[in-house]
Protein backbone atom coordinates (compact mmCIF):
# COMPACT_ATOMS: atom_id res chain seq x y z
CA UNK A 1 0.00 0.00 0.00
CA UNK A 2 1.48 3.44 -0.93
CA UNK A 3 2.34 6.13 1.51
CA UNK A 4 -0.37 8.31 0.60
CA UNK A 5 -3.02 6.10 -0.12
CA UNK A 6 -2.26 5.23 3.88
CA UNK A 7 -2.20 8.64 5.14
CA UNK A 8 -5.38 9.42 3.64
CA UNK A 9 -7.40 5.89 5.00
CA UNK A 10 -5.78 6.79 8.45
CA UNK A 11 -7.16 10.33 8.31
CA UNK A 12 -10.24 9.39 7.09
CA UNK A 13 -10.63 6.91 9.79
CA UNK A 14 -9.72 8.83 12.69
CA UNK A 15 -12.50 11.27 10.77
CA UNK A 16 -15.20 9.06 10.93
CA UNK A 17 -14.18 8.19 14.34
CA UNK A 18 -14.29 12.10 15.76
CA UNK A 19 -17.67 12.32 13.70
CA UNK A 20 -19.11 9.40 15.65
CA UNK A 21 -17.47 11.24 19.26
CA UNK A 22 -18.65 14.42 18.48
CA UNK A 23 -23.06 12.65 17.91
CA UNK A 24 -22.16 11.20 20.75
CA UNK A 25 -21.40 14.30 22.93
CA UNK A 26 -24.15 16.51 21.03
CA UNK A 27 -26.38 13.70 21.88
CA UNK A 28 -27.77 14.81 25.06
CA UNK A 29 -27.29 18.37 24.62
CA UNK A 30 -29.86 18.03 21.84
CA UNK A 31 -32.22 16.45 23.88
CA UNK A 32 -31.77 19.07 26.51
CA UNK A 33 -32.99 21.51 24.35
CA UNK A 34 -35.97 19.40 22.48
CA UNK A 35 -37.38 18.43 26.33
CA UNK A 36 -37.57 22.64 27.16
CA UNK A 37 -40.14 22.71 24.36
CA UNK A 38 -41.98 19.81 25.60
CA UNK A 39 -44.83 19.14 27.96
CA UNK A 40 -43.89 17.70 31.45
CA UNK A 41 -45.83 14.48 30.10
CA UNK A 42 -43.72 14.12 27.06
CA UNK A 43 -40.38 15.11 27.67
CA UNK A 44 -39.65 11.27 28.49
CA UNK A 45 -41.50 9.40 25.89
CA UNK A 46 -39.53 6.45 23.92
CA UNK A 47 -38.74 6.66 21.09
CA UNK A 48 -37.60 10.32 21.51
CA UNK A 49 -39.68 13.01 19.67
CA UNK A 50 -36.71 15.23 19.03
CA UNK A 51 -38.91 17.85 17.16
CA UNK A 52 -42.28 17.80 19.75
CA UNK A 53 -46.25 17.41 18.51
CA UNK A 54 -46.97 20.22 20.55
CA UNK A 55 -44.37 23.03 20.99
CA UNK A 56 -44.74 24.94 24.02
CA UNK A 57 -43.07 27.77 25.97
CA UNK A 58 -44.20 27.37 29.35
CA UNK A 59 -41.13 25.70 30.58
CA UNK A 60 -39.41 29.32 29.24
CA UNK A 61 -42.17 30.89 30.95
CA UNK A 62 -42.40 29.15 34.29
CA UNK A 63 -38.25 29.79 34.22
CA UNK A 64 -38.79 33.55 34.41
CA UNK A 65 -42.02 34.10 35.94
CA UNK A 66 -42.71 31.76 38.91
CA UNK A 67 -41.35 32.16 42.32
CA UNK A 68 -37.79 30.63 41.51
CA UNK A 69 -35.61 33.68 41.07
CA UNK A 70 -33.95 32.50 38.07
CA UNK A 71 -32.49 36.43 36.37
CA UNK A 72 -31.29 37.03 40.54
CA UNK A 73 -29.73 33.47 39.79
CA UNK A 74 -28.36 34.32 36.31
CA UNK A 75 -26.83 38.03 37.48
CA UNK A 76 -25.06 36.39 40.59
CA UNK A 77 -23.61 34.24 38.17
CA UNK A 78 -22.84 36.97 35.69
CA UNK A 79 -21.36 39.21 39.08
CA UNK A 80 -19.16 35.86 40.59
CA UNK A 81 -17.87 35.13 36.79
CA UNK A 82 -16.85 38.82 35.27
CA UNK A 83 -14.90 39.69 38.72
CA UNK A 84 -12.98 36.17 38.89
CA UNK A 85 -12.08 36.39 34.97
CA UNK A 86 -10.79 39.93 35.74
CA UNK A 87 -9.14 39.03 38.79
CA UNK A 88 -7.50 35.71 37.32
CA UNK A 89 -6.68 37.82 34.80
CA UNK A 90 -4.26 40.12 35.87
CA UNK A 91 -3.04 38.09 39.15
CA UNK A 92 -1.77 34.95 36.55
CA UNK A 93 -0.19 37.87 34.29
CA UNK A 94 1.47 40.05 36.61
CA UNK A 95 2.73 36.14 38.36
CA UNK A 96 3.60 34.99 34.67
CA UNK A 97 5.74 37.62 33.76
CA UNK A 98 7.69 37.16 37.05
CA UNK A 99 8.45 33.94 36.46
CA UNK A 100 8.92 34.08 32.85
CA UNK A 101 11.23 37.25 32.52
CA UNK A 102 12.50 38.48 35.77
CA UNK A 103 15.83 36.37 36.67
CA UNK A 104 15.90 36.24 40.61
CA UNK A 105 17.01 33.60 43.16
CA UNK A 106 14.90 30.37 43.50
CA UNK A 107 12.60 31.63 40.47
CA UNK A 108 12.33 28.29 38.94
CA UNK A 109 11.69 26.31 42.40
CA UNK A 110 9.32 28.70 43.82
CA UNK A 111 7.51 27.88 40.51
CA UNK A 112 7.53 24.42 40.33
CA UNK A 113 6.02 24.49 44.46
CA UNK A 114 3.23 27.07 43.12
CA UNK A 115 2.76 24.67 40.15
CA UNK A 116 2.23 21.48 42.65
CA UNK A 117 -0.74 22.68 43.74
CA UNK A 118 -2.04 21.48 41.23
CA UNK A 119 -2.34 17.94 42.38
CA UNK A 120 -4.76 18.81 45.53
CA UNK A 121 -8.03 18.43 43.96
CA UNK A 122 -10.92 21.19 44.91
CA UNK A 123 -12.78 19.17 47.64
CA UNK A 124 -9.59 18.86 49.79
CA UNK A 125 -9.62 22.45 50.11
CA UNK A 126 -13.24 22.84 50.75
CA UNK A 127 -12.94 22.47 54.81
CA UNK A 128 -9.78 24.82 55.28
CA UNK A 129 -11.45 27.41 53.07
CA UNK A 130 -14.88 27.13 54.85
CA UNK A 131 -12.73 27.88 58.42
CA UNK A 132 -11.50 30.31 56.93
CA UNK A 133 -13.86 32.68 55.27
CA UNK A 134 -15.71 31.95 58.93
CA UNK A 135 -12.93 34.25 60.24
CA UNK A 136 -12.98 36.95 57.65
CA UNK A 137 -16.96 37.08 57.59
CA UNK A 138 -17.14 36.59 53.93
CA UNK A 139 -19.02 33.06 54.07
CA UNK A 140 -22.39 33.38 52.82
CA UNK A 141 -21.31 36.73 50.57
CA UNK A 142 -20.03 36.06 46.74
CA UNK A 143 -16.28 36.85 48.09
CA UNK A 144 -16.31 33.44 48.97
CA UNK A 145 -16.55 32.18 45.69
CA UNK A 146 -14.90 35.10 43.80
CA UNK A 147 -11.83 35.59 46.24
CA UNK A 148 -10.49 31.77 45.65
CA UNK A 149 -10.55 32.25 41.68
CA UNK A 150 -8.82 35.04 41.23
CA UNK A 151 -5.00 33.38 42.11
CA UNK A 152 -4.38 29.82 40.19
CA UNK A 153 -1.75 28.02 39.29
CA UNK A 154 -3.37 26.95 36.27
CA UNK A 155 -3.73 30.55 34.82
CA UNK A 156 -0.35 31.49 35.68
CA UNK A 157 0.98 28.07 34.29
CA UNK A 158 -0.90 28.97 30.96
CA UNK A 159 0.35 32.54 30.57
CA UNK A 160 3.95 31.94 31.56
CA UNK A 161 4.17 28.97 28.64
CA UNK A 162 2.96 31.84 26.15
CA UNK A 163 5.31 34.60 28.05
CA UNK A 164 8.01 32.11 27.48
CA UNK A 165 7.70 32.10 23.53
CA UNK A 166 8.25 36.28 23.45
CA UNK A 167 12.09 36.58 22.86
CA UNK A 168 14.13 37.76 26.11
CA UNK A 169 15.56 40.63 23.09
CA UNK A 170 12.25 42.63 23.16
CA UNK A 171 12.47 43.31 27.18
CA UNK A 172 15.82 44.25 26.86
CA UNK A 173 15.93 46.33 24.39
CA UNK A 174 13.43 47.82 26.44
CA UNK A 175 15.26 48.39 29.45
CA UNK A 176 17.94 50.11 27.46
CA UNK A 177 15.18 52.69 26.13
CA UNK A 178 14.31 53.07 29.62
CA UNK A 179 11.46 51.00 30.26
CA UNK A 180 10.57 49.20 33.38
CA UNK A 181 8.72 46.41 34.11
CA UNK A 182 5.67 47.50 34.20
CA UNK A 183 5.93 49.59 30.93
CA UNK A 184 7.34 46.54 29.17
CA UNK A 185 4.62 44.25 30.82
CA UNK A 186 2.02 46.50 29.95
CA UNK A 187 3.10 47.58 25.93
CA UNK A 188 5.20 44.75 24.92
CA UNK A 189 3.91 41.51 26.36
CA UNK A 190 0.15 42.18 26.50
CA UNK A 191 -0.60 43.44 23.16
CA UNK A 192 1.30 40.11 22.11
CA UNK A 193 -0.49 37.76 24.40
CA UNK A 194 -4.47 38.18 23.19
CA UNK A 195 -4.37 34.88 22.17
CA UNK A 196 -3.30 33.03 25.63
CA UNK A 197 -5.57 35.39 27.70
CA UNK A 198 -8.31 34.85 25.41
CA UNK A 199 -7.92 31.24 26.09
CA UNK A 200 -7.45 31.73 29.61
CA UNK A 201 -10.85 34.35 29.58
CA UNK A 202 -12.89 31.11 28.44
CA UNK A 203 -11.47 28.89 30.86
CA UNK A 204 -12.13 30.38 33.95
CA UNK A 205 -15.02 31.85 33.05
CA UNK A 206 -16.59 28.59 32.39
CA UNK A 207 -15.29 27.13 35.09
CA UNK A 208 -16.95 29.92 37.19
CA UNK A 209 -19.95 29.45 35.56
CA UNK A 210 -20.77 25.79 35.87
CA UNK A 211 -19.19 25.69 39.40
CA UNK A 212 -21.86 23.90 41.79
CA UNK A 213 -19.57 22.43 44.83
CA UNK A 214 -18.28 26.10 46.22
CA UNK A 215 -21.57 27.62 46.53
CA UNK A 216 -23.21 24.50 47.22
CA UNK A 217 -20.75 24.62 50.42
CA UNK A 218 -20.59 28.98 50.61
CA UNK A 219 -23.74 30.07 50.11
CA UNK A 220 -26.81 29.66 52.00
CA UNK A 221 -29.14 32.44 51.26
CA UNK A 222 -31.29 31.62 48.17
CA UNK A 223 -30.90 35.24 47.02
CA UNK A 224 -26.62 35.10 46.65
CA UNK A 225 -27.16 31.22 44.64
CA UNK A 226 -25.45 30.81 41.51
CA UNK A 227 -27.12 29.35 38.48
CA UNK A 228 -25.86 26.00 38.82
CA UNK A 229 -27.16 26.01 42.57
CA UNK A 230 -30.02 27.62 41.84
CA UNK A 231 -31.54 25.42 39.20
CA UNK A 232 -31.89 22.87 42.42
CA UNK A 233 -34.97 24.84 43.55
CA UNK A 234 -36.57 23.62 40.40
CA UNK A 235 -36.95 20.24 42.47
CA UNK A 236 -38.97 19.93 45.42
CA UNK A 237 -39.36 17.13 48.08
CA UNK A 238 -42.42 15.51 46.05
CA UNK A 239 -41.39 16.16 42.29
CA UNK A 240 -38.78 17.59 39.97
CA UNK A 241 -39.91 19.59 37.35
CA UNK A 242 -37.70 18.68 34.39
CA UNK A 243 -39.17 21.28 31.41
CA UNK A 244 -38.08 24.20 33.72
CA UNK A 245 -35.07 22.55 34.70
CA UNK A 246 -34.41 21.88 30.95
CA UNK A 247 -35.44 25.57 29.73
CA UNK A 248 -33.46 26.62 32.38
CA UNK A 249 -30.09 24.97 31.66
CA UNK A 250 -30.82 25.67 27.90
CA UNK A 251 -30.71 29.71 29.07
CA UNK A 252 -27.97 29.45 31.08
CA UNK A 253 -25.46 28.40 28.21
CA UNK A 254 -26.08 32.02 26.62
CA UNK A 255 -22.99 33.35 28.10
CA UNK A 256 -21.01 30.65 27.73
CA UNK A 257 -21.50 30.70 24.01
CA UNK A 258 -21.43 34.18 23.68
CA UNK A 259 -17.85 34.05 25.37
CA UNK A 260 -16.79 31.69 23.08
CA UNK A 261 -17.79 32.83 19.96
CA UNK A 262 -16.30 36.40 21.02
CA UNK A 263 -12.81 34.73 21.92
CA UNK A 264 -12.79 31.38 19.58
CA UNK A 265 -10.28 33.04 17.34
CA UNK A 266 -7.32 34.07 20.23
CA UNK A 267 -8.35 30.89 21.42
CA UNK A 268 -7.89 28.39 19.46
CA UNK A 269 -4.49 30.33 18.50
CA UNK A 270 -3.87 30.20 21.81
CA UNK A 271 -4.20 26.19 22.73
CA UNK A 272 -1.85 26.08 19.64
CA UNK A 273 1.07 28.10 20.33
CA UNK A 274 0.88 27.81 24.35
CA UNK A 275 4.02 25.99 25.63
CA UNK A 276 6.24 26.40 22.35
CA UNK A 277 9.08 28.11 22.35
CA UNK A 278 10.95 30.01 19.19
Amino acid sequence: MKMGTRKALVKAFVTVLMTMFSIVMIVPFLWMISASFKPENQIFTFPIQWIPETPTLQNYNMVFNSDVPFMTFFWNSIKVSVLSVAGEVITSALAAYAFSKIKFTGRNLIFLIYLSTLAFPIQMMLIPRFVIFRLLGIYNTHMALILPSMFTAFGTFLLKQFFDTIPDELCESAKIDGAGHFSIFLRIICPLCMAAFSALIIFQFVGSWNDYEQPLVFIREKRLATIPLGLDYFKTENATNYGALMAGSCCSLIPIFTVFLIFQKQFVAGIATAGMKE
